[in-house]
């Protein structure tokens, strides 16, 4: 099943079983929820996500990274990449996310201004 568009499925914090990945949309702003590992097994949705995230029309989209529970250099890779492709004056606002990946951001993409950190 394609995890990244589970828009149905009730929205948990909590993570899914086995090292998957659950998407979902945010219902109260723009972006999407992550719970569960970012890995090679969970790059195809999480790729997905940061892909409709980039063809938004949206100035600010969330990524609401609370009940990540591991993301690899290659996920955070990803996320990177995408903000670096956005237009002039969008941003993805990162919540909570694990500290890890605001390690890896710090370290490979320091002056990456199109991406913003809240919380942990």
């Amino acid at each position: 099943m394609d995890s990244s568009r589970e828009a149905d499925a009730p929205t948990t914090s909590s993570a899914p079983p086995g090292g998957a990945l659950r998407m979902l949309p945010l219902t109260d702003r723009p972006g999407w929820q992550a719970a569960g590992e970012i890995s090679l097994l969970t790059r195809p949705a999480w790729e997905q996500t940061l892909d409709h995230l980039a063809r938004s029309d949206e100035e600010t989209c969330h990524l609401e990274l609370s009940a990540v529970t591991f993301v690899d250099v290659a996920g955070v890779s990803a996320l990177a990449m995408t903000a670096q492709g956005l237009p002039q004056g969008r941003r993805i606002v990162l919540e909570e996310p694990p500290a890890t990946l605001r390690r890896v951001l710090d370290m490979f993409w320091p002056d990456l201004l199109s991406v913003e950190v809240m919380g942990r």
